[in-house]
């Protein structure tokens, strides 16, 4: 890429070249600056419960396997044998006891290592063949509360050092009771012509859209709950490291579109519950109308308990793969509730997904004309509200709508894209040991 990322933007002044979304030289430098260096969510440790158990994803646009090994440890490497470079795995996911190649019957071991091959003793004999150098290329993998991240890059800090005080937020989703999180059976996989980041910074920060574009969807379930509105006083943007999370207060505001006042009930009588676990602070974000993204392309809806990544295919497609995460503890049927109200509101034919897959392939589409994509785009929105109380970890504003969020995925972005290795980009201080400490 010849010019410096951070030449597309004034976020300043509140604005973004409309370039990054559609040139071609900027997302290849993107899968080498951003996709093959940072923390990536793979899987749900659910999803690979027991040893033998795998599954099939993207890191950018490389295809790996997340399996667990008989020793239990979950280990996610390229699905790509280094014999020819075909596909080592087809399935998208089941239980084995090794990996084979198709092509000349390679095999591999759950743990990515090369276990033998037809005609073995040729290679045996081959001067300077060893089996251990050819085994499948391994990704550095650490988890949170269940979650399953991996990177390539052997520099890159820790995972808990990449989301830094962003934890304290996923908590709200991830610990509200004993027993952890589980991803529920199946996902939903479609594929979109609009760039990554088009969808990934509407997660960080964009509860905007939802007061127009949702209306028609949202609007008669939440009348029948004597509507649910933005409180500009008591809702928040926070941001760590370019991880953005925008909410409200009001747990269960999110979840009232569902239209399943069942669903409603058992939230409500958690209340307490998660208020002796988390506190009331974050007891209100359970449920409440929020969206966020973890950087670069994992992003959930708390109040759906929908999570899904924004995969790249090129600069102008993305496959998006969701997924239902709730209490493992939870009953059964409210389990299911959240399951059919996640597919009913934000699935590929959900009342409110649709709106938002128009949206995103057309803000991609118009840059196609050569004047258009040298246009900029405005994200400077940022209402008169001030910083929340210093007790709050990460950098947190007051006032749901604006493009605070917007602005620090875009200086990550630009970062990320310009810093040539870890230490020339910086990392947020945490506060979180003052605050597990008072806890």
């Amino acid at each position: 890429m010849t010019r410096a990322a951070s030449s597309y933007l004034d976020l300043d002044k509140g604005w973004v070249d409309r370039r990054i979304f559609w040139e071609r030289e900027i997302y290849d430098r993107e899968l080498e600056q951003i996709f093959a260096r940072c923390w990536l969510f793979v899987a749900h440790e659910s999803q690979v419960e027991k040893p033998g158990d795998f599954i099939i994803t993207s890191m950018g646009e490389d295809g790996v396997i997340v399996a667990r090994g008989q020793d239990k440890q979950v280990r996610v490497f390229l699905n790509a044998c280094p014999h020819r470079g075909n596909k080592v795995c087809f399935a998208d996911g089941g239980t084995t006891r090794s990996f084979i190649c198709n092509y000349h019957g390679w095999a591999f071991g759950l743990d990515g290592a090369l276990r033998g091959m037809p005609e073995q003793k040729l290679y045996e004999a081959t001067p300077g063949f060893d089996m251990k150098d050819w085994g499948l290329k391994q990704a550095r993998v650490e988890s949170y509360k269940g979650l399953v991240f991996a990177t390539f890059d052997e520099t890159a800090p820790s995972l808990g050092d990449y989301l830094g005080d962003f934890r304290w937020y996923l908590d709200a989703v991830l610990d509200v009771e004993e027993g952890g999180t589980e991803f529920l059976p199946g996902a939903t996989r479609w594929t979109m012509n609009c760039n990554w980041k088009v969808a990934a910074d509407n997660f960080a920060g964009d509860i905007y859209h939802a007061l127009w574009t949702h209306l028609g969807g949202a609007k008669p379930t939440l009348d029948a709950y004597g509507g649910v509105k933005i409180d500009h006083e008591n809702s928040y943007q926070v941001s760590v490291n370019g991880h953005g999370w925008e909410f409200g207060n009001n747990m269960i505001g999110n979840a009232a579109t569902m239209g399943d006042r069942d669903l409603l009930r058992y939230m409500k009588s958690r209340a307490d519950g998660i208020a002796a676990r988390l506190g009331d602070f974050r007891k209100n974000m359970w449920g409440a109308v929020s969206s966020a993204t973890v950087f670069p392309n994992f992003s959930f809806l708390p109040g759906y308990f929908t999570f899904r990544t924004f995969q790249p295919k090129g600069p102008t497609g993305i496959e998006i793969m969701a997924w239902t995460l709730v209490p493992k503890n939870m009953p059964d049927d409210i389990k299911d509730r959240f399951r059919r109200g996640a597919m009913r509101t934000f699935s590929p034919a959900g009342i409110l997904e649709t709106d938002d897959g128009e949206n995103w392939e057309n803000c991609t589409a118009t840059n196609a004309g050569v004047v258009t994509r040298k246009q900029k785009l405005y994200y400077g929105l940022n209402p008169k509200g001030g910083d929340v109380e210093a007790g709050l970890p990460g950098d947190i504003t007051r006032g749901q709508v604006s493009d605070v969020n917007q602005r620090a995925f875009y200086r990550r972005w630009a970062e990320l894209m310009d810093g040539e290795t870890w230490a020339d980009i910086p990392m947020a201080p945490s506060r979180l040991p003052v605050l597990e400490a008072a806890e």
